[in-house]
């Protein structure tokens, strides 16, 4: 397959973010760190991450940065929305992510400068939330519109050639696809009918395809993951992908299993709890929001062990997840697993794995790598889902009746080989089989 042309990177890339929470005012707090030189990108591939051409005697390991023409973070542009009217600077010192004499107080101006605009927010979809930034609309429909307006606006006012959207909002209430979200055409009744299977983050990822901005999801909600959002998305030539950023204990899950399962090694239970303090800690103490948060840590085991192909070895897991909201810890979440595994002859074995971890850090390089390859993605003509980013997410985006792939490292794999491809490199399958013939 040849590979497609790309448009090159000019001009301002704007990257606006529904929530301006301790997730978002990281990423914007941490790319002007690194662009005053403060710190380093750690964790963000696109930044540090090296990708092997060729066979291993040639050498050839550029950054991904050096192989495709991505956006240079000098041009990134910052907007957000929230129903919490705090400016980043506010948002960030409030969230306590960032050390604030050493990376937040240094850019302070240029973290006040970013203010969210009023927010498509309903309390019935996160219950744990609310604030004073809102907007009114008669319909979803308006709502929508208003959205698109903000879109344009700040693509003319910050003169950017292209604009990138990553929801960075919490954990709505749970929801399945329904008749609402079947096609366009119902879609859009329901958005005029003011339908309550129409959430808000559905709104924010209607109003990006039809501005034909790409669009990713951080969190669980279903989002652009409906037949009417993906049917606009590959009509329109608009990227998309979700759902979930794959942080904390669940990046944990997607290393270990494999390693287990490619041991084929036995797995008799796997508990997992949480415990952490900050806004999406309590946004997920509600049933409803967590209902929709575990079913997006639950479905990775299923994935990657394949139970049904290996019911000897995972056919009968115990597999449990708990979200603890505890206040005192903050945006410093502990992730705790116990896995009782088993081993030659059925002997039992333990792994316990305590993970302190904070998500904003884990997320921040996620958001960054998919504000970047989504535009790469754009400026090559790739619409609709880009399965090829799964490895950022939980519960990775793909067509239906094709399962979601989990692995990590085929994950990763699959990431690199496809910036080979838009590259126009050779795959590489790692056979090695030339080395000795």
């Amino acid at each position: 397959m040849e590979p497609p042309d790309i448009q090159p990177a000019d001009g301002r890339l704007g990257v606006l973010l529904p929530g301006l929470g301790a997730v978002a005012t990281t990423v914007v707090a941490g790319v002007e760190a690194v662009r005053q030189g403060l710190a380093l990108p750690v964790g963000s591939l696109s930044q540090m991450n090296t990708i092997r051409l060729g066979k291993r005697t040639e050498a050839r390991t550029p950054l991904i940065r050096e192989l495709v023409d991505l956006a240079s973070l000098e041009h990134l542009v910052f907007g957000a929305w929230d129903p919490i009217p705090d400016n980043a600077f506010e948002s960030a010192v409030a969230a306590g992510v960032l050390d604030r004499p050493r990376h937040l107080d240094p850019i302070s101006e240029f973290l006040e400068s970013i203010e969210p605009m009023p927010a498509v927010f309903d309390s019935a979809y996160v219950k744990r939330l609310d604030g004073p930034n809102k907007k009114r609309g008669g319909s979803k429909m308006d709502l929508a519109e208003a959205v698109r307006e903000d879109i344009r606006r700040f693509k003319e006012a910050n003169d950017c050639a292209r604009v990138v959207m990553v929801w960075c909002g919490s954990t709505e209430i749970f929801l399945r696809s329904g008749p609402a979200h079947a096609d366009a055409a119902a879609f859009e009744e329901a958005l005029r009918r003011s339908d309550p299977a129409i959430a808000p983050s559905m709104i924010y990822a209607y109003a990006a395809v039809m501005e034909g901005v790409p669009y990713a999801n951080g969190a669980p909600n279903l989002s652009a993951d409906v037949p009417a959002l993906e049917q606009l998305a590959g009509d329109r030539q608009v990227p998309i992908a979700g759902k979930d950023f794959k942080t904390g204990q669940t990046l944990m899950k997607t290393i270990l299993a494999p390693g287990l399962k490619a041991r084929m090694l036995g797995i008799r239970g796997w508990f997992s709890t949480n415990i952490l303090g900050n806004r999406d800690g309590e946004v997920l103490d509600d049933p409803d929001s967590f209902r929709t948060k575990e079913e997006s840590k639950l479905g990775v085991l299923d994935y990657i062990l394949q139970p049904d192909m290996y019911p000897e070895l995972y056919g009968d897991i115990f597999h449990k997840v708990r979200i603890n909201y505890y206040p005192p810890r903050g945006d410093d979440k502990e992730g705790w697993d116990n896995l009782d595994v088993y081993g030659w002859l059925g002997y039992p074995m333990q792994i316990k794995v305590d993970f302190l971890c904070k998500d904003s850090i884990l997320a921040a390089p996620i958001v960054l790598d998919l504000v970047l390859f989504l535009d790469l993605a754009s400026r090559a003509g790739l619409g609709g889902i880009q399965e090829w980013l799964s490895f950022y997410f939980k519960s990775p985006h793909c067509p239906e009746g094709l399962y979601p792939e989990h692995d990590l490292f085929i994950q990763q794999w699959k990431l690199k080989n496809t910036l080979r491809w838009l590259a126009g490199e050779e795959q590489v399958t790692h056979l090695g089989r030339e080395y000795y013939e």
